[in-house]
């Protein structure tokens, strides 16, 4: 029971939300956590092993080959024979070709000086004898173990070039995985932040409502002692009926944020520290800018590479060098006296393509065109990511400039709703014209919170723009 109990505690504190989360311990929790960044970084590793593959093939390969064989096929027994040093004579059916042979030898010297009667005949059936030992061997079974090393020796640069691809491949996807980190941070700073507003928002909204319960209870009293109508307090409590659903639906959109934050840094979050309203502004070096984005130095690496892969397509008018070494023993037993029969060969091939319908050159030409065109959308990259960052910091100082003006305009509606509901306290104005001003204040807080969230949001992308080597 106790045990039960332990594991019900651990279970329910394992789930508990996080309460007062600093924007710094998020990043934290996003670097450890965050699903699409661990599957990035996974995809990098794999870039990784990649390169040490295509760096492999320079080494060559070692083998060790055991071939059990059992044929009764004449070539193979033979040779399996000749293999394991075996041969005989007997093996070429000798017996039967010394059998007549002896005959012819004995009537030879029975008759010295001249050649036996049929003598030409009697060789002629002997050479034409078909040793059944050679053709119709035994079955035998052949082991067979060996050492085989080849390597290449030279490939037209063809192996140095994959190797460099390779590896500036893993550059790209180190680059891809900073890209999906510097979006994770962008979405996460970016919920904070709106979260921060729409709190902020929600707490105005609360003081707005409360200026209607206030107004709600004049218009009552006026209209008790008969200074109000009834349609007057229709007005007050629709218009505090809108500020309710506004104050709600501000309220779902902040727990909207937060299961967007949870989902995110994959922890429950219950709440978090304030940021500031704005953020603050990357400080930017213009002249070094474009050159510390990602998307430049994507564009840059796969320049590199489409001038690598020319290289590598000049391979097909080289020929091609390779050595290799094998060494083994064969038997009819496996492993039987293995160094009284064992073996050697070495040797190098070269192999050089003369003609191939064109397609060495052709496919050169076209290497030499797309390394032309990665040329040129490096150039474009350039200017593009160079506009990018201006229209971003202009968009910025026009937000800066919005929100100023906006938080002014706030202030004053806020003070024209004051005044009005203390005209309308001394019957000069209608309370039609203070509900006015009321829905004019709220417009003016939310023109602020969309101009603040906006100016929030091209801030943060100017900085996932770079690379910060995390």
């Amino acid at each position: 029971m106790k045990r039960l109990l332990l594991l019900t505690f651990f279970a329910v504190y394992s789930l508990a939300a996080i309460d007062k989360l600093s924007l710094d311990q998020a990043l934290d929790l996003l670097k450890k956590n965050n699903s699409q960044i661990k599957i990035a970084k996974l995809q990098e590793r794999m870039a990784h092993f990649d390169t040490k593959l295509a760096k492999s093939y320079n080494y060559g390969s070692l083998n060790l080959i055991f071939n059990a064989l059992r044929s009764n096929d004449a070539g193979n027994v033979f040779g399996f024979k000749l293999q394991s040093r075996e041969a005989s004579f007997a093996d070429f059916g000798f017996d039967e070709f010394l059998a007549p042979m002896g005959q012819v030898l004995e009537a030879m010297n029975a008759h010295p000086g001249q050649l036996p009667q049929g003598f030409t005949q009697n060789m002629g059936s002997i050479l034409q004898i078909q040793p059944k030992k050679l053709n119709y061997p035994k079955a035998r079974n052949h082991y067979q173990t060996k050492l085989q090393y080849q390597v290449p020796l030279f490939t037209g640069f063809k192996l140095s070039m994959y190797g460099k691809i390779s590896k500036n491949m893993e550059r790209l996807k180190h680059l891809e995985a900073q890209k999906v980190y510097n979006e994770m941070v962008y979405q996460t700073k970016k919920t904070f932040y709106d979260i921060t507003l729409v709190e902020n928002y929600i707490k105005n909204l609360q003081i707005l409502k409360h200026h209607m319960d206030e107004l709600e209870n004049i218009i009552k009293n006026f209209k008790a002692e008969g200074y109000a109508k009834d349609t007057d307090v229709l007005e007050v409590e629709a218009k505090r009926a809108e500020v309710l659903s506004m104050l709600n639906q501000a309220k779902l959109n902040r727990d909207l944020a937060y299961q967007y934050l949870s989902f995110l840094l994959n922890e429950n979050i219950a709440s978090i520290k304030h940021t500031k309203e704005r953020a603050p502004m990357p400080k930017i070096d213009m002249q070094k800018a474009v050159f510390n984005t990602i998307d430049f130095k994507r564009a840059q690496i796969g320049q590199k590479i489409t001038k690598q892969n020319v290289k590598l397509n000049r391979s097909g008018f080289y020929p091609v060098i390779g050595a290799f070494v094998e060494y083994g023993s064969a038997d009819n037993k496996p492993f039987n006296e293995f160094f009284d029969k064992d073996a050697y060969t070495f040797g190098a091939q070269l192999k050089w393509n003369l003609f191939s319908g064109g397609k060495d050159k052709a496919s050169l030409q076209k290497a030499k065109i797309q390394y032309m065109q990665t040329v040129e959308k490096v150039n474009m990259a350039k200017r593009g990511i160079a506009l990018k960052i201006k229209q971003l910091l202009t968009q910025i100082k026009s937000k800066d400039y919005d929100i100023k003006a906006q938080s002014k305009q706030f202030e004053l509606a806020k003070k024209i709703y004051v005044m009005y509901q203390a005209k309308y306290k001394e019957g000069l104005v209608k309370i039609s014209d203070v509900l006015i001003k009321h829905s004019e204040e709220i417009q003016a807080l939310l023109k602020l919170l969309q101009t603040k969230t906006q100016r929030n949001e091209k801030v943060f992308e100017l900085e996932s723009l770079m690379d910060k080597g995390e």
